[in-house]
């Protein structure tokens, strides 16, 4: 036997479905068939959309935090610089 393994759904894919569901012109088991989604799941995103859709409307609160640490990127930033003064003057007293 194949041991199937789970579906992952973008966000987008998520959205899409959710508001195909909030417009309420099908039926959950219609939309279900249409997007292959069982219709638990589909009441699960819409639900999950209804409650976040404010988000949207927030002012620049998750652009100003960056998501990556800037001291890693700073500390590999100097290392490179290092070498690249390192190999900058090795090729100097070579001659390349």
């Amino acid at each position: 036997m194949k041991k199937s393994t789970r579906r992952k759904f973008s966000s987008s894919f998520k959205a899409q479905v959710a508001l195909e569901a909030i417009r309420g012109q099908y039926t959950l088991a219609e939309i279900a068939q249409k997007f292959e989604v069982n219709q638990v799941m589909i009441s699960r995103w819409k639900g999950e959309f209804l409650a976040n859709m404010s988000s949207v409307f927030e002012k620049g609160t998750k652009s100003e935090t960056p998501d990556v640490d800037t001291r890693e990127l700073y500390a590999q930033i100097g290392q490179l610089k290092v070498e690249n003064d390192f190999l900058k003057k090795s090729c100097k007293k070579l001659g390349l």
